[in-house]
């Protein structure tokens, strides 16, 4: 027992030393760990709004931005699938985004092969294709594939609806 309580008083004299010390570090540990985090979500900021990791002519992710260069298709009128409902029909305005004019000049001998292939392929969909963002995405999708499989091996970027109307 009487050892008991030697251990005892041996374990509080070094808690209170160590609790001191303790009670020092816990400040200091506390203002470490903001000044890290505040460090951290400001550099992380200035790399997402571009104030750093990126130059002015690169952007931030580092490729060379190209102009853009664009071309109006003319416009389509197409009527719809419908089976034996009434008669359903699809006005398209589009516009076709190339990185440059070369490819513009790519496409602009084979514009009636590509009119054609839009025109086959838009008689076979039916309105509820086109519902949606999500249908005028695929339609965006396919379009552009379509393009650049009778353009290859010049190619467009994007395929951009100026105009839709299902009447």
């Amino acid at each position: 027992m009487a050892e008991e309580n030697l251990s005892a008083d041996d374990s509080a004299d070094d808690g209170n030393g160590t609790a001191d010390d303790e009670k020092k570090k816990k400040p200091v540990l506390m203002i470490v760990a903001g000044v890290v985090v505040l460090l951290l979500a400001g550099g992380g900021g200035a790399y997402f709004t571009g104030m750093i990791g990126s130059t002015p002519q690169n952007g931030p992710t580092g490729k060379v931005e190209t102009p853009s260069v664009y071309f109006d298709m003319p416009e389509m009128v197409v009527n719809l699938a419908s089976g034996r409902k009434r008669a359903r029909y699809l006005k398209l305005k589009i516009a076709l985004e190339a990185d440059s004019q070369e490819n513009i000049d790519a496409l602009k001998p084979k514009l009636p092969r590509i009119q054609d292939m839009f025109q086959i392929y838009l008689r076979e969909m039916r309105r509820s294709d086109l519902e949606g963002s999500a249908g005028v995405y695929r339609l965006k999708q396919e379009l552009m594939r379509r393009i650049n499989i009778t353009i290859h091996p010049a190619e467009i970027r994007r395929v951009l609806f100026k105009e839709i109307i299902i009447q």
